[in-house]
């Protein structure tokens, strides 16, 4: 009897690629607002509390999605939750440009942010299941590099529509239905992963169902992993830097250069960057880029701190630019991959969706508290903070972090016990 045919590498990046998608569309949805927020303050006469509100309900819907997203990745398969994924996408973007009042706008955006969040459970674990293993880190690292890619062309869309009237702000988060609408297509041409299809096949066997619990002694040591990349991940500062960089360039003086820097400057470096490191990731390995961000951290943050308690307010806009490629290199080529491989393919979408999970908590709480904390203390001591979190990464990556570069998932899985 003929064994059925591997697929072609080809095909595999095909599907990597089409699966990375929603990864644009997180970016793409993520940042779009931004355009639009000045105008629907004004336009419906929000107070501050309630504008705060509505700019940040996505960011509630990928909480929650990152919390839930588990169940379907493992209960429907991979394939079928990439897809409604795309349905959330496009029924929030036409909802958001129809939206009459606040409260349909803020359902609308609600409702992205839960595709946000499940996406990051599903696409990178997919894409890591079906990818060989000397391709898997640059073939999962791609939903980073959409996500990022995804908040350029945001950036650009708002720029090109904001001059052709007063519904521009419509059109602007509108628009984003045209990328969602093709991304749902062309996730109904994608197999399902050959992993999940083994899973369910295996599930009959119920003595093992009951012994491997995922909240076990077991699997200690990947939901540690888990847990602390995404912890550190945003213990570096990144989301706040990126949500308030005008705040922190105006702390220096530049004033009207702030939005420019902000949406330009730092779009492009993260680009660039997200690109070196996913070119980077399987010729050096996991555990090499995570040195390499946490000493970028480092410096980068640490320079930060003294121009502030120095004002030489001049090399900020330097070691922010610097901070970003660090992370891009590092944390953000690494994160998603990471997750995805560390985990045993029964456990997989819950260990993704644990990480997910504590990624987007600590983006709410640290975006909720930076404003307070650059207030209640002097700029350099807040760099200091984040600095320190990132000399602890860097212990953590010397003592516990594995290197997965070119293994197979079942011997990550004998590497960190739990085969």
């Amino acid at each position: 009897m003929s064994s059925t045919p591997s697929p072609s590498v080809a095909r595999i990046f095909y599907w990597s690629v089409v699966s990375a998608l929603a990864g644009f569309l997180f970016g793409f949805d993520t940042v779009v607002i931004s355009g639009a927020e000045k105008t629907i303050q004004t336009l419906w006469k929000l107070s501050d509390a309630m504008h705060g509100f509505a700019t940040a309900s996505a960011l509630y819907g990928t909480v929650i999605g990152s919390v839930i997203g588990g169940w379907p990745t493992d209960r429907w398969g991979r394939k079928p939750t990439l897809i409604w994924v795309g349905v959330l996408y496009l029924i929030s973007a036409v909802w958001s440009g129809l939206a009459p009042e606040v409260w349909s706008l803020i359902i609308a955006r609600f409702i992205g942010g839960l595709g946000i969040g499940i996406s990051t459970i599903a696409a990178p674990l997919y894409i890591a299941e079906i990818s060989p293993p000397e391709h898997r880190g640059r073939l999962a690292g791609m939903f980073q590099f959409n996500i990022v890619f995804g908040i350029v062309v945001a950036f650009l869309s708002n720029y090109l529509l904001g001059g052709i009237g007063e519904n521009a702000w419509r059109w602007m988060l509108g628009v984003a239905a045209v990328p969602s609408l093709i991304y749902l297509l062309l996730c109904l041409g994608i197999p399902e992963s050959p992993r999940w299809l083994l899973t369910r096949e295996n599930a009959s066997d119920a003595s093992t169902v009951s012994a491997q619990g995922f909240w076990s002694r077991r699997l200690r040591v990947p939901i540690l992993l888990a847990f602390l990349i995404a912890f550190f991940n945003q213990l570096s500062g990144i989301n706040a830097i990126l949500y308030f960089a005008p705040r922190i360039f105006e702390l220096t003086g530049l004033g009207a250069k702030a939005a420019l820097l902000q949406s330009v400057g730092i779009g492009i470096t993260n680009l660039v960057f997200t690109f070196v490191g996913l070119w980077l990731i399987d010729r050096l390995g996991r555990r090499t880029l995570l040195y390499i961000g946490s000493f970028g951290y480092i410096a980068s943050l640490g320079l930060c701190a003294w121009a502030f308690f120095t004002q030489h307010f001049a090399i900020v806009p330097a070691c922010i630019f610097a901070f970003i490629a660090a992370h891009a290199v590092g944390q953000g080529a690494v994160i998603w991959v990471f997750i995805a491989e560390v985990f045993p393919d029964k456990h997989r979408a819950e260990g993704q969706s644990l990480g997910s999970f504590t990624h987007w908590i600590f983006a709410a709480l640290l975006t909720t508290f930076f404003p307070k904390m650059v207030s209640a203390f002097p700029p350099g001591w807040v760099f200091v903070f984040f600095c320190g979190m990132m000399v602890l990464q860097l212990v953590w990556v010397r003592l516990m972090v594995p290197e997965t570069k070119g293994v197979p998932l079942e011997d990550i899985e004998k590497q960190l016990g739990i085969g």
